[in-house]
């Protein structure tokens, strides 16, 4: 079940958005152009989150602005091709309709705000941690958590297979996001006691970038008149 478009239209230009996308695409091609090599690795060793690296920062004293500028780097790396595809889908799906919601100030501020908590949560679950994480999913999690809590009943156009063969369908929002919320839960739960996430997902990360979405984004909400169409309306098109 892939989601590849809602059907609710922007009442603006959603340039935070576009903008984040590009970011990300410049960075990952940037590491592409490192090549495979120690090169590459160096980078995303000093640019990726490590929560044993923050935990020595913090035991010694390193300055909060040092020890916490891999958290904003690590959002905009990614691990391959589909890692980058997959969360730049979510963020073009449902990125324009929070960023139409918040304003363009706040919803960056919050995207920024849902990445801080996102490696919070995966500092809390697994704070000795090696592992460098990095991905914008965390970030991307406080914006399904938004969506989520502005347009439960949004219809979201998925792609299933139906017999071998693709097909499109329309199905409420709170069907997609609800159950990926809870296999991210699921997931977090058994990495719990192990040295580092099953399959190499940050699931806590997930875990605490959609629970801000869910609870901080309707406190920075603009009036609905000011933002996108009710997700109910008819005239709501992407």
């Amino acid at each position: 079940m892939i989601p590849i478009r809602d059907t609710i239209a922007s009442s603006t230009v959603p340039g935070i958005t576009y903008l984040l996308i590009a970011l990300n695409v410049g960075v990952f091609l940037f590491e592409v152009s490192l090549g495979s090599g120690h090169a590459q690795e160096r980078f995303v060793m000093q640019h990726g989150f490590i929560p044993a690296r923050l935990l020595h920062d913090l035991a010694h004293g390193t300055p909060i602005t040092t020890a916490f500028a891999p958290v904003v780097s690590s959002m905009f790396l990614h691990g391959g091709w589909m890692h980058l595809i997959g969360n730049m889908l979510y963020l073009f799906i449902f990125g324009d309709n929070v960023e139409d919601r918040l304003g363009h100030t706040r919803y960056l501020g919050f995207y920024l705000a849902s990445g801080l908590a996102a490696a919070l949560a995966q500092f809390a679950g697994n704070p000795t941690s090696t592992l460098p994480m990095v991905g914008a999913s965390g970030a991307i999690a406080g914006v399904t958590g938004a969506y989520l809590r502005f347009y439960p009943t949004a219809r979201v156009v998925t792609v299933v297979p139906v017999f071998f063969i693709l097909t499109t369908i329309q199905i409420p929002a709170f069907l997609v996001l609800i159950p990926w919320f809870l296999m991210q839960i699921q997931g977090g739960l058994a990495s719990l006691g192990g040295h580092g996430p099953p399959g190499g997902v940050a699931f806590w990360a997930h875990v605490g970038g959609f629970v801000l979405g869910l609870l901080v984004a309707p406190w920075l909400s603009r009036s609905p008149s000011r933002g996108t169409r009710r997700p109910w309306s008819d005239e709501s098109r992407f």
